[in-house]
């Protein structure tokens, strides 16, 4: 591997280097990576692990240059390059952490961690190692979050102070199935993770476009009431009752920022489950389930066709497992904000998810461990997506009380 400047502009050179990844938890959302870094041409090859063997198997089998190893321990004393954590969302911390000690880099799905204490060490281990790490957070390519962050640089909005991210993904429309599929006969245990830890589409679409952070939160959690076992906390391992949650966080810039995690709720959320609010002094924008609004003092102007992803390829044996209501999230294309003109030629047919972020993330990660600059969404990033998240939870679980959320400050420059 060398260490090239990246350019944000145009392709990767495939004689900039090459490396190897390996898959650790071959499920529902992995199968979209693995495609897109066997497809990459600074990728050789890929390992697969899972704690269920047959699943690894299956994922393995799909390419011609994928390995299985037995375990996640196997994987880290083999000699892959990197590692990319799909397991389930609480268990990504200390898998994260084993790799970068074993001097691996690392891409992990949302969240970071479910612990302050955890974002702290990831940090320090980054720190201490250089290696790569990247939080493949959807929403920092959601179509609002692009177009907003080039509003931002142009001064088009002028002072934000004002800024909503919600996640609106109803329990019914998905997630039973999905957490069936990776829970097994326990997994009403697990459905009832926290809305508030899972932070990231929502906080991440806002402050991936907003150069600030947030600096405290008061959140009110809501009881769940359906009385089927989920978010029953004698049932629940995290010892969770609320099924929705609301946040309002105090920026560092002065703004505002609300956030909504529902999974209780009467809403499209397979059309749009992240949408998003951005007020400033001279424009705004506004999202619906159907339609995105860009507002300056004089008009309104209706945008909705420019964040509406042009289908992209889909194998429907791919999705055989996937709950139809999920199936949109993991074929959409890209939109008509996404400036397509760096990603691999290999990418122009294949398939694409969430609202076309899926080809940005999974070239950030190569482009990052090839040529040794950070990805866009690293570990100091990373911790400004989730922590907010784990400290909301906490002033819900204490009524509502506002409390300070931790700085990790920015990533320092390298060699």
């Amino acid at each position: 591997m060398s260490a090239l400047p990246l350019d944000p502009t145009a392709p990767l050179a495939a004689d900039a280097g090459s490396i190897s990844i390996g898959i650790v938890g071959a499920g529902q959302f992995s199968r979209s990576f693995a495609t897109l870094w066997d497809l990459h041409p600074n990728v050789d090859r890929l390992v697969v692990t899972d704690l269920v063997p047959e699943r690894a198997k299956s994922l393995a089998d799909r390419y011609e240059r994928a390995t299985v190893v037995d375990s996640f321990e196997e994987m880290l004393d083999s000699d892959v390059d990197a590692v990319a954590i799909f397991t389930q969302r609480w268990t990504h911390a200390p898998l994260v952490l084993a790799a970068l000690e074993a001097g691996k880099h690392v891409y992990s799905a949302v969240p970071m961690a479910t612990e302050i204490t955890d974002i702290e060490a990831i940090v320090a281990a980054v720190e201490r190692s250089g290696r790569t790490y990247m939080m493949g957070e959807t929403s920092y390519y959601n179509p609002a979050t692009v177009f907003i962050r080039e509003k931002v640089r142009e001064g088009a909005l002028g002072q934000v102070f004002y800024a909503e991210g919600d996640y609106v993904h109803d329990m019914d429309l998905g997630f039973y199935a999905a957490y069936q599929y990776s829970g097994g006969e326990n997994w009403k245990s697990t459905a009832s993770y926290p809305p508030m830890l899972y932070p990231t589409h929502a906080i991440g679409g806002v402050l991936g476009a907003l150069p600030t952070r947030a600096v405290s939160v008061s959140c009110i959690g809501v009881e769940d009431r359906r009385g089927d076992g989920v978010f029953d906390r004698e049932v629940s391992q995290f010892g969770n009752s609320f099924s929705n949650a609301t946040a309002l966080f105090e920026l560092a810039d002065g703004g505002a920022m609300r956030t909504n995690e529902m999974r209780r709720v009467g809403y499209p959320s397979h059309i749009r489950e992240s949408r998003f609010r951005f007020f400033g002094t001279e424009a705004s924008f506004e999202q619906l389930a159907h339609q995105s609004v860009w507002n300056d003092k004089e008009t309104s102007t209706d945008v909705s066709a420019d964040f509406v992803p042009v289908r992209g390829a889909a194998d429907d044996a791919d999705l055989a497992d996937v709950d139809p209501a999920l199936r949109e999230a993991f074929t959409s294309g890209s939109t008509p904000v996404h400036d397509r003109t760096r990603l691999p030629a290999t990418y122009a047919d294949a398939p694409n998810g969430h609202e076309g972020s899926h080809h940005f993330l999974a070239d950030d990660f190569v482009r990052a461990v090839v040529t040794g600059e950070h990805a866009p969404v690293d570990a100091w990033l990373s911790a400004r997506f989730t922590a907010p998240g784990i400290v909301a939870h906490a002033s819900a679980l204490a009524g509502g009380e506002r409390l300070p959320i931790p700085d990790f400050g920015s990533r320092p420059a390298r060699d």
